[in-house]
C-alpha cells in the first residue's frame, strides 16, 4: 500500500509540473516568404524542441512558402490574407500559454524563448516584445532602429516587427487582434496598454529584414511610417490606410 501511495504520488507531480510548465505557441502569418521562410525557423528549432510549437498562417501563398515551412512547423494554417486575420486564426489553434507573434522575415536567437518567459516570470505584466536590429546595413538604419526600441519604451506600444509576446488569457480577454488590414499592432498594444499596462520591453534583439526601407529609399520609407501612424491616431480608416501603404 505504501509503494502505492508512493507512485501515486509521485505521478500527482509529475501531472502538477505539466500543468503548470510553461509553454510558448510562436504564430508565424506569411505570404510570399519563400525566400526568408527558412531562415525564420531554422533558429526555432531548438525552441521545438523544449517543448513549445510553431503554427505557421498562410495568407494564400503562390511560391514556395508552404512547402519549405511545412517540415519545420508543428501546423500549417491557412485563412484570408492579413496579418490581423492569420494570427487570430493561429492563436485559435495555438496550445501554448503564451503567444508570441513573428513576422516571417524576423530572425531570432535561439535562446529567446528561455529570456521571454523569464521576463515574464520576473514581470507582472503579462505582455511585452523585443528591441529590433534592421537588417541592412545603411547608416539611416541604425538611427530609425533606435528610435523604435526608444519609442517604444517612452510610449509602450509595440510593432509587430518587435515580436509582440503575451499570455494566452490577456490575449482572449482584450479580444485579439482587430480585424483591420493596417495598425494591428498599434491596436492591440493600445488594448494591452490599457487592460493591465506598460509591456515588458527586453533588450535582446530581433533581427528583422529592412527590405522595405532599402527598396523604396530609407527616408521616405520613414516618413510613409509617421505618416500613416499619424493618421491613424487621428481617425482614420485602417483600410484606406492599407491601400496607400501599399
Amino acid at each position: 500500500m505504501a509503494a502505492l501511495r508512493d507512485k501515486a504520488a509521485v505521478a500527482a507531480g509529475r501531472s502538477m509540473r505539466s500543468e503548470h510548465q510553461t509553454s510558448i505557441s510562436i504564430i508565424i502569418p506569411t505570404l510570399n516568404e519563400a525566400s526568408h521562410i527558412r531562415q525564420t525557423l531554422e533558429p526555432l528549432q531548438a525552441m521545438r524542441k523544449r517543448g513549445h510549437e510553431i503554427l505557421l498562417v498562410d495568407g494564400g501563398s503562390n511560391d514556395k512558402t508552404v512547402d519549405t515551412a511545412t517540415p519545420m512547423v508543428d501546423r500549417i494554417l491557412h485563412c484570408e490574407a492579413g496579418r490581423a486575420y492569420q494570427m487570430n486564426a493561429g492563436a485559435c489553434q495555438a496550445q501554448g500559454s503564451i503567444f508570441w507573434f513573428l513576422h516571417g522575415d524576423t530572425l531570432v536567437q535561439p535562446d529567446m524563448d528561455k529570456k521571454l518567459i523569464a521576463a515574464l516570470s520576473a514581470s507582472k505584466n503579462p505582455w511585452g516584445r523585443f528591441d529590433i536590429l534592421l537588417s541592412g546595413d545603411h547608416y539611416g538604419l541604425r538611427i530609425i532602429e533606435t528610435m523604435m526600441n526608444w519609442r517604444s519604451r517612452l510610449t509602450g506600444i509595440s510593432t509587430g516587427d518587435q515580436g509582440i509576446f503575451v499570455h494566452r488569457n490577456l490575449f482572449q480577454q482584450v479580444g485579439g487582434f482587430p480585424s483591420i488590414p493596417l495598425m494591428e499592432d498599434i491596436a492591440i498594444s493600445t488594448c494591452l496598454k490599457k487592460t493591465s499596462g506598460r509591456p515588458v520591453c527586453l533588450r535582446s534583439k530581433l533581427l528583422t529584414s529592412s527590405r522595405r526601407w532599402e527598396s523604396q529609399g530609407v527616408l521616405r520609407t520613414t516618413v510613409l511610417m509617421w505618416r500613416l501612424r499619424l493618421a491613424y491616431a487621428l481617425g482614420a480608416n485602417p483600410a484606406n490606410l492599407a491601400k496607400y501603404y501599399r
